[in-house]
């Protein structure tokens, strides 16, 4: 999935607060050219819409800014929100054209239906619901599909153990659980009541 955005270079001098109070969000775009960076205002309505896909880390944006003739791949790196009002109020773009690979976040969709869930009374306990990965900036997935048909009570998957498409690498601890089937307490707690003796 890409997206693509129009925003502007931010007017020098302008404040933040005031630019906001006219429908227009602060924002910044790092790595276009070297280590500088451009300040820029996005319309509200579209930040509005942007947000909503849930881009934030994790699907390339076509940002195009007409005033300097410049457009190109980004991600959006970080989003800050008012403090309690919760609305976003400054956005960090990275332009991606030159890096060869790329850290993004994926979310993990669980497929199937766990064996041990529905024949075994267990629970599934979903640990880790995104997925810090290493691809081609052209190559990064929609979402990391995890089968749980074959998970039984007991049973679990780490990060070493998912199937991820071709080009994609886990990044952190292999060894960390994904998802696992929990047994139960019902079991045994019935047989403990049947064990003790009637009053």
């Amino acid at each position: 999935m890409e997206i693509a955005v129009e925003c502007q270079k931010r007017a020098e001098g302008s404040k933040p607060n005031a630019l906001r109070r006219s429908g227009l969000i602060p924002a910044v775009l790092y790595g276009h050219q070297g280590s500088e960076s451009l300040a820029l205002t996005i319309p509200a309505k579209a930040v509005e819409t942007l947000l909503k896909q849930r881009v934030v880390n994790n699907v390339l944006i076509d940002l195009n800014i007409p005033e300097i003739s410049w457009k190109g791949k980004t991600l959006l790196r970080e989003v800050q929100r008012h403090p309690w009002k919760g609305f976003p109020y400054h956005l960090s773009f990275f332009a991606v054209g030159s890096q060869d690979s790329l850290e993004v976040e994926l979310s993990l969709h669980f497929v199937g239906e766990s064996v041990g869930v529905k024949l075994g009374g267990g629970i599934l306990d979903t640990v880790m619901t995104q997925l810090a990965v290493k691809c081609k900036p052209d190559s990064i997935p929609d979402a990391i599909e995890v089968d749980i048909s074959n998970l039984n009570v007991g049973d679990a998957l780490h990060i070493h153990e998912l199937v991820l498409p071709a080009g994609v690498v886990a990044i952190g601890e292999p060894n960390q659980v994904v998802v696992s089937v929990l047994g139960t307490q019902t079991g045994s707690e019935n047989d403990s009541e049947a064990a003790t003796p009637a009053a």
